[in-house]
């Protein structure tokens, strides 16, 4: 019965019925999120962005633990301001010196290009190294060297420049230092047998004598 009402026709004043249609499928969760996909990730984007700087802020906070940041920081502490180095050495007390002894007046007398060898001279200062000056005068005087006339003289100067230059008195002296320095050499050529000619050193010296007073 039912499938002869289904066969027949329509009347004329009754709607057709309309035919039945599948329901569409949804769609997918992966075609859905595709479909949305353009709006996430543009939002994520922006997040991104606006996360940005506070990761870049984060960043150095995370190297702050390293020895390169800590060499940073020492390098980025203040310079010490010029003329603070000097301030402070103004201010701090400087240690006091300890005063030193008084030394003695050392008067000296020296004779340069003296005809006579350092040898020979020497051999007349060990006598009198250490003399006072009365003693000295005493033993140059009866040498029998030639060298002894021309250190006499050499005491005398220093006498006289101790009592005319330091106020000092010529018998509180005594010979504190007495040497002689080899000066330059002439040489002299004397003729011989069979047409040679030998060589003459004539030497020099240098005469230096240093009075002191005594204790």
């Amino acid at each position: 019965m039912a499938d002869e009402k289904d066969k027949q026709p329509p009347k004329s004043g009754e709607a057709k019925p309309k035919p039945r249609r599948r329901a569409a499928a949804k769609p997918k969760a992966s075609e859905a999120e595709s479909k949305s996909g353009g709006a996430k990730t543009g939002t994520r984007t922006r997040q991104k962005k606006t996360d940005s700087p506070e990761q870049g802020a984060q960043k150095p906070a995370a190297k702050a633990d390293g020895p390169k940041a800590a060499a940073k920081s020492k390098a980025k502490t203040p310079a010490r301001p010029r003329g603070a180095a000097k301030e402070e050495s103004k201010q701090a007390p400087k240690p006091r010196r300890a005063r030193e002894p008084a030394t003695r007046p050392v008067v000296r007398a020296r004779a340069k290009y003296v005809r006579s060898s350092a040898r020979k001279a020497r051999l007349v200062m060990d006598h009198v190294r250490g003399k006072p000056v009365s003693d000295a005068r005493a033993l140059l005087r009866h040498s029998p060297r030639g060298v002894a006339r021309d250190l006499e003289r050499l005491l005398a100067s220093a006498v006289a420049n101790a009592e005319n230059n330091h106020d000092l008195v010529g018998d509180d002296l005594y010979v504190k230092e007495i040497y002689a320095d080899e000066g330059p050499t002439l040489r002299r050529f004397r003729p011989r047998a069979q047409g040679r000619a030998t060589r003459i050193r004539k030497r020099t010296s240098h005469l230096t004598v240093a009075l002191s007073t005594k204790e």
